[in-house]
Parts: C-alpha cells; sequence; structure tokens
C-alpha cells in the first residue's frame, strides 16, 4: 500500500523526532524510508549531506538484511556505528522505516536505545494511522484525501510547457 504523507503526519513524525532529539541527547535524527528518501529530520541537520546519508543507510539496511539471512536470521532491527567521536545508531521503526539517531560522547548507548524504543511506539501509531487513512481513501471512506496532484488541471499543466 502506498502511503502518503500529508502535513500533518509530517508535523506529527516530526515532533516524535525532535523529542527523541532532545531525550536522548542526540545531536540529529532522522527518520528515513526504506528506499532511501528522507521523510523527516531534527537536530544539527545543516551540517550532514542528508541525500547521502539517507540513501547510504538505506543501503547499509538492505546489506545487513542479507547479511542476517546468510545467517538464518529475518532481519538485524538495529545496527550501531562507533567512531572516535559520532556514533551512529539505526533501527527499523514500524516496519516501515528506518530511524537515524547521530550522537557524540554527552549521550550513551544505553540512553539512545531506551529512547529510541519509546519512539519507536509513537511512530508505529503515526505509520498506522496513516494506513487506515490510505485504505479508507481506496475503499472511498470518510477519511478520503484528494491526492497532491487532484488540484492541477489540464490548463495548469499546459501554461507550464507552453511560451
Amino acid at each position: 500500500m502506498n502511503l502518503v504523507l500529508y502535513e500533518d503526519e509530517i508535523r506529527a513524525l516530526e515532533e516524535v523526532l525532535q523529542r527523541l532529539r532532545q531525550d536522548s541527547n542526540a545531536r540529529a535524527v532522522f527518520l528515513i524510508d526504506k528506499n532511501g528518501q528522507q521523510l523527516a529530520g531534527a537536530g544539527a541537520t545543516d551540517s550532514i549531506d542528508t541525500t547521502s546519508l539517507a540513501s547510504l543507510t538505506a543501503g547499509n539496511v538492505a546489506a545487513t538484511d542479507g547479511l542476517a539471512k546468510l545467517i538464518g536470521e529475518r532481519e538485524f532491527s538495529v545496527l550501531f556505528h562507533e567512531g572516535q567521536r559520532e556514533h551512529i545508531h539505526i533501527s527499523i521503526v514500524a516496519k516501515r522505516a528506518i530511524l537515524v539517531v547521530i550522537f557524540d560522547e554527552r549521550s550513551s548507548l544505553g540512553l539512545v536505545r531506551l529512547r529510541v524504543k519509546r519512539a519507536g511506539q509513537e511512530f508505529e501509531k503515526i505509520f498506522d494511522l496513516m494506513e487506515r487513512k490510505a485504505r479508507d481513501a481506496e475503499a472511498g471512506g470518510p477519511e478520503q484525501r484528494p491526492t497532491p496532484f487532484s488540484e492541477i488541471t489540464d490548463e495548469d499543466i499546459d501554461a507550464l510547457f507552453s511560451d
């Protein structure tokens, strides 16, 4: 099922990310889809090439999934990379997205893991709500929202491509 992120859902995801960043004392946190697209971020994100981070993280998770299958595991849901100054905690949340937490010596792996677990439950609720809305929209139910392209007319397209 294709999920569409609307402003309300993005705001909810960003609120959870901001709270996670503060509670874990992380430098930055990101939510990435499994295709390598950033969904949301919080913290000191300006100094990071977020496009590369998102795509490399998704590739890392995909490669690790291959390793897990080689040894008979379904998946490795948590990855941790420890550097001299910076560390990266990567986890699968809501079975739909990848959560990346970048932290340094001001935090600890234990604190990050604890806060990620709580945030994961909140992400699960948000994604479940999004899925219900998508199902209702497909069925023409009460939660039906217009698609992002529904307000674009043929005249708008003609005007865009005309001289």
